[in-house]
């Protein structure tokens, strides 16, 4: 299986803020230098790009070699009648990446499960404008520029003036939910105390006494979306204090967009997998996650300790 090109298709980084390293999304920028194409490309037009088999199906790309684009640019191959890719959905896709030089398969979905993601505007360029409106069922077919890519890539024999073609099957498009939507559920005594901003955004107030010992899961709001189950892909908005401070260390309301994560299997800390699995979908939960089950060992970037308790409101948008 060969995936590590997925990362081309963000500038965000789509794991969650809470995994194993460090509490905040990492990001990465890219170099928007130009690069000049190669004196000697056979074609630059995408129209000769080939594309055959069916949606759904390991795709077969036939085209003059070496290829190349200036500038990133998109063709339909098939038209779905589905729901339209749109800012913020959910799209669960199968792909391939090419590359326009040789024809070497750099990166494919299509022999493991298909990939999903948030469809925001930190997608990379020419793929965010391919893919945006493409209904779903489609196949789309996106020539990725070489300034548009990351760069020579020496483990996937890739050049720095090497164009990419990308091939995508829609097979899914799903609106999270904006903020969690329910019914309000009376939190027991002592614990945090949360206030909403009107987008929906928490405000946490840590009461002054000592934390609990043991994870707290205390439901604030509660869903009437399908139960959260262990493996599932998970959609969150959510903010994180330390008891003893009471300061924010990460939020993905002031970072912009929700985080995006698998549950349940240890891709988050401990207090997530456990807190999070068995929820619904629409509810707004307040965890607090006691060090063992939070950072035992301190953050990486040493904004934690290992003896912090933590505090998240964690309002669960979608689930897949």
């Amino acid at each position: 299986m060969r995936r590590p090109l997925l990362a081309l298709l963000a500038v965000a980084a789509l794991a969650a803020g809470c995994g194993d390293d460090e509490p905040t999304r990492a990001t990465e920028t890219t170099d928007t230098t130009v690069v000049a194409l190669p004196d000697d490309l056979a074609s630059t037009d995408l129209d000769d790009v080939d594309v055959s088999g069916e949606v759904g199906e390991p795709p077969v790309l036939d085209f003059p070699q070496p290829f190349g684009v200036a500038e990133s640019t998109s063709r339909v191959i098939e038209e779905g009648d589905g729901d339209e890719i749109s800012p913020n959905s959910i799209v669960s896709f199968d792909f391939v990446f090419v590359n326009g030089r040789d024809g070497t398969e750099l990166s494919t979905s299509y022999d493991a499960e298909p990939a999903q993601l948030v469809f925001e505007d930190s997608l990379m360029a020419g793929i965010y404008e391919g893919l945006n409106g493409v209904p779903t069922g489609s196949r789309v077919l996106v020539g990725i520029s070489p300034t548009d890519g990351l760069g020579a890539d020496e483990t996937q024999g890739v050049e720095a003036t090497d164009t990419l073609l990308f091939v995508a099957d829609i097979h899914d498009v799903r609106v999270p939910l904006a903020r969690a939507e329910g019914e309000a559920v009376e939190p027991a005594a002592g614990l945090p105390t949360v206030e909403l901003a009107d987008d929906g955004a928490p405000t946490i107030t840590v009461p002054d006494s000592d934390p609990p010992a043991e994870l707290v899961v205390q439901p604030l709001i509660e869903g009437d979306g399908a139960v959260v189950e262990t493996g599932q892909t998970i959609t969150v908005h959510y903010t994180g204090v330390i008891w003893d401070t009471g300061a924010v260390f990460d939020s993905s309301w002031e970072s912009g967009s929700p985080a995006t994560f698998e549950i349940g299997t240890g891709s988050v800390i401990a207090g997530w997998d456990e807190g999070l699995v068995n929820q619904k979908v629409g509810s707004q939960i307040l965890l607090v996650i006691p060090p063992a089950k939070g950072y035992p060992d301190g953050s990486p970037d040493g904004s934690i300790k290992g003896t912090d308790t933590l505090v998240f409101v964690v309002d669960i948008l979608d689930a897949s």
